[in-house]
């Protein structure tokens, strides 16, 4: 049996305070014509569909339009579980109606030790879905002395695995961060200190883990202990990352393959650096201009208004920094002090604001006003 394992939607998601929802929008889009392209038996969402606990209603309106397509149109199931992101009681909402429709959200520690049974040639396979926890909701929860999340998560593994049944294959759902894992920027750490870390070895007794929370593809531990990683970028330091879904496939024995699918956003996330006027005329012939851009201006001089001139050729700039500018700077001084002197300070700005040098009466004008300045 095939099934898609996805995670990390954060649908609703601002980015230095542009929308990425129309970009989200075609990410989904490709998710559902690769299921009309190729049918699997399940898709699994780990976690943080949306980006907050009351997310804004044009991303509830993006989601309620895919599940209509997907276990609608295409009588797929979908089985998801809330992240940290996501307000479990909220998301879960009307679950137990929800599931005759081919829903389902499993948003409690009662609804984690009942599983979503999928029948395949290979026999059926039981979907468990381990919510987004914390030590404090088991305490609660169980009455049990827990003190970290590794403890937490093992002790809610080892009260799924009473449950199995000797004829299913297993399949956990969770949303975590397993020890050892690579971490991106664009991810709320979940505790201070390193102490939401979860060891991979409460898990090996499943036949595949599919992990939300982080935001890079990845397996840890064993090759059926994956994170999908994020919808799409979310950070500038995802730059290099691939983002998409796993495709995967058991059989008779258990895990079969783990593959790899390309999810491509209309904007990618990129760094670009070097001297404002090379980044000018680079982007005038680039072919990807519109994408999400951090510009570091390698540029040692003062330059006047920088991001008006960098938006003429590369309209999605959102961040600016000025690396070059400190070139010269003690920077673990108190007080930093500039290698240039305000005399060639003004002369770059003149430069910049008029396009043409300070004469020779002028250079000695405000020379002459910067040494009766230092005097005072």
């Amino acid at each position: 049996m095939k099934f898609l394992h996805t995670s990390d939607w954060h649908l609703g998601r601002q980015f230095h305070n542009v929308s990425l929802l129309d970009d989200q929008k075609v990410v989904l889009q490709q998710i559902i014509d690769y299921l009309h392209s190729n049918p699997v038996d399940a898709l699994v969402i780990a976690g943080d569909i949306y980006d907050r606990s009351v997310p804004p209603t044009s991303a509830i309106e993006v989601m309620n339009d895919f599940v209509d397509r997907v276990c609608g149109e295409l009588k797929l199931p979908i089985i998801l579980i809330p992240g940290n992101h996501d307000g479990a009681q909220r998301l879960g909402f009307g679950s137990g109606r929800m599931r005759t429709s081919g829903l389902h959200i499993i948003g409690n520690f009662e609804q984690m030790l009942t599983p979503v049974v999928i029948e395949s040639p290979q026999g059926p396979v039981a979907f468990y879905g381990m919510p987004y926890n914390d030590p404090e909701l088991v305490r609660h929860h169980y009455k049990q002395s827990v003190a970290s999340h590794d403890e937490a998560h093992q002790f809610l593994a080892d009260k799924i695995c009473q449950q199995w049944s000797e004829e299913h294959k297993n399949v956990l759902v969770s949303h975590c961060f397993v020890d050892g894992a690579i971490e991106s920027d664009s991810e709320r750490p979940l505790s201070i200190g390193g102490s939401d870390r979860v060891s991979h070895e409460h898990f090996i007794d499943f036949d595949y883990v599919a992990l939300g929370h982080l935001h890079q593809p990845q397996k840890k531990g064993e090759e059926y202990i994956r994170y999908s990683g994020s919808l799409m970028k979310y950070s500038f330091s995802e730059q290099h990352q691939k983002k998409g879904m796993t495709l995967v496939e058991l059989d008779q024995q258990g895990f079969k393959s783990a593959t790899h699918i390309d999810l491509v956003a209309p904007h990618q996330m990129r760094i670009i650096e070097g001297e404002l006027e090379a980044i000018i005329e680079q982007g005038k012939t680039d072919p990807n201009s519109h994408d999400y851009l951090l510009v570091r201006l390698m540029d040692k001089h003062a330059i006047l208004n920088p991001m008006e001139k960098l938006r003429a050729v590369y309209p999605n700039v959102l961040h600016l920094e000025k690396p070059g500018m400190l070139v010269g700077v003690e920077q673990q001084m108190t007080t930093a002090k500039l290698a240039r002197s305000e005399m060639d300070m003004f002369r770059d700005f003149f430069l910049e604001a008029q396009d043409s040098e300070l004469t020779q009466e002028q250079d000695a004008a405000i020379s002459n006003i910067i040494k009766q300045l230092h005097k005072q």
